[in-house]
């Protein structure tokens, strides 16, 4: 299973960004996908998830500015960032758990997000 992620980059505060993660390599559902994001020195923390049947969970930071959405055929999640700050800016981490005798996650290799002048 291989999740790539693409949209990153370097945006001024108050710009917006849009993150796409498309998930391959599986011939099984998935259950919850979403983003995390890791700042330089601290712990990888959820931004948004989204569940197989769509249920929405924002990190409290994300509501408002951010929406995710899913597309359960083509297996790919995407997430609108708008109103971004400086405080937004980390590597972004697309994830999806698997569901095949079990529930598996899988990781992307993260994309870079800065929000700068």
């Amino acid at each position: 299973v291989q999740l790539r992620e693409s949209g990153g980059g370097l945006v001024q505060p108050g710009g917006s960004l849009e993150l796409t993660c498309e998930v391959s390599g599986s011939n099984f559902r998935f259950g919850t996908m979403g983003w995390f994001r890791q700042a330089p020195g601290d712990q990888r923390d959820l931004v948004a998830q989204v569940a197989e049947r769509g249920h929405i969970t924002y990190a409290e930071s994300a509501k408002g500015r951010f929406i995710i959405s899913r597309d359960n055929i083509r297996n790919m999640i995407t997430l609108q960032m708008k109103s971004l700050r400086s405080e937004d800016t980390g590597v972004y981490y697309c994830y999806a758990v698997e569901i095949h005798e079990g529930h598996t996650p899988y990781w992307g290799q993260g994309t870079q997000v800065t929000v700068s002048l």
